[in-house]
């Protein structure tokens, strides 16, 4: 038994999401004719109370797009040191948008510290970059963001006039997290944001494709760095019916993934040696000695269990693992770090 527990981007199409797919009607997205991209970004921007939307690529791509449509050059985003549009996007707001980054420690619980935002907008002085705009992201490294400091954060901004943006990739998996409607608890996140990143290919299994939502105004100047950064398609209906079917019939189901991610770590409890992190999500992680995490990472893969471990092990639920998948990853990790 093979067990990939690397990421949620490694699911497949399930067999009626790719009926969907075969079903797809399409047209010419660049010239706005494909109904399915059409009713995709008319479907998530209603679900989360925004004027447009804009269906690309990647989430990468989708948060270069917000990034270089809130901010010119020589402007300035403030940002955690471990987000993922600071740390993990090879730098393409520096590089592709001219936006200077200013990177500020995390807490423990991923938050930044108002006071640290705060103390990071620059005067309106020639000798600073301008500070436009606050980006923050939910889920961190599966810890999930409250809602209260959501909106302690937003409003800071706004009194300081700075725009906002949400890099929302597992925004469902934070907004089922929340308990109660998951729906409603995403819908009132992208609230607090003036634009907010979805993505379609992590937890609710869609194969491609983010969308950023956000004004009418903000998502026309979006398209045009989309089309910039080379992420038009033409019939990419096939791709958006995908993520259509995700948002009617992968959104509930992501309570699963986080209760198998809770069940994995329950089965970890005890080895010595060995921390894990009580998962708010569909992660876990594993604290060991770095020389250890990348043994236990071969090790694994021997005993055919995929993960990660580049700072600590990382072990991602997700539709494509069931309870016996769980089992036999507890199984294999108890006997390998013991």
């Amino acid at each position: 038994m093979i067990v990939d527990l690397r990421s949620d981007t490694v699911t497949r199409p399930t067999a009626a999401m790719r009926e969907a797919i075969a079903r797809a009607d399409v047209g010419d997205d660049v010239f706005g004719d494909d109904p399915t991209v059409n009713a995709l970004q008319e479907r998530i921007a209603a679900m989360l109370g925004k004027e447009a939307a804009l269906y690309v690529p990647s989430g990468t791509q989708s948060n270069l797009c917000a990034l270089m449509s809130h901010c010119q050059r020589g402007d300035e985003y403030i940002v955690g040191q471990m987000a993922h549009t600071y740390r993990w996007e090879a730098g393409g707001a520096a590089v592709l948008g001219s936006i200077q980054p200013q990177p500020i420690a995390h807490q423990p619980d991923g938050t930044l510290l108002l006071a640290d935002i705060e103390a990071n907008i620059k005067p309106d002085d020639p000798h600073f970059a301008r500070s436009r705009l606050l980006t923050l992201e939910n889920t961190l490294g599966g810890k999930l963001m409250p809602m209260a400091y959501l909106r302690d954060a937003t409003a800071l901004a706004r009194r300081q006039g700075l725009a906002t943006h949400l890099d929302g990739a597992r925004l469902f998996n934070a907004a089922v997290a929340l308990g109660g409607d998951p729906r409603a608890n995403a819908r009132a996140m992208a609230d607090l944001f003036d634009s907010v990143s979805v993505c379609f290919s992590k937890g609710l299994g869609a194969p491609v494709g983010s969308a950023l939502v956000g004004s009418k105004e903000l998502i026309a100047r979006a398209k045009r760095v989309r089309k910039m950064a080379g992420g038009t398609m033409r019939q990419a209906g096939v791709l958006a019916a995908a993520a259509l079917h995700a948002l009617e019939h992968h959104v509930d189901r992501l309570a699963d993934d986080h209760a198998r991610a809770r069940r994995l770590a329950d089965g970890l409890q005890g080895l010595p040696g060995v921390t894990v992190q009580p998962p708010q999500t569909n992660m876990v992680f594993i604290d060991l000695p770095r020389e250890r995490a990348a043994a236990a990472v071969a090790e694994l893969r021997a005993r055919g269990v995929l993960a990660t471990g580049l700072y600590q092990l990382r072990l991602v639920t997700h539709l494509d693992v069931a309870d016996a998948g769980i089992d036999h990853a507890i199984a294999v990790l108890r006997e390998a770090l013991h």
